[in-house]
């Protein structure tokens, strides 16, 4: 059976811009705000929020983030043909 995971990410076009937001939630921002705020992917609406999804479903790069960085901590930036993820895994099973 395939791996599942949910999770919230920001996409942004620039690096910089995605370590700056890394860097404001490091202080305690909120994600789901920030992600509202900067994100140009449609999920930005909804805060990020992605849903759960199968191992294999997204982008490799963006998909080896998120089955192997740690749980509930803002990782990145990622960087895709989309441009650079901050990506926070909800949970993995």
């Amino acid at each position: 059976m395939a791996k599942t995971a949910a999770a919230l990410h920001i996409l942004v076009k620039e690096e910089a811009l995605a370590k700056e937001i890394l860097a404001k939630l490091a202080k305690g921002g909120n994600f789901q705000q920030l992600a509202k705020k900067h994100s140009t992917c449609p999920s930005g609406r909804k805060g990020g929020e992605l849903g759960e999804f199968r191992q294999g479903q997204m982008v490799p790069a963006f998909d080896k983030a998120v089955f192997s960085c740690p749980l509930l901590t803002p990782y990145g930036p990622v960087k895709t043909g989309f441009g650079y993820h901050i990506i926070k895994v909800l949970y993995r099973n």
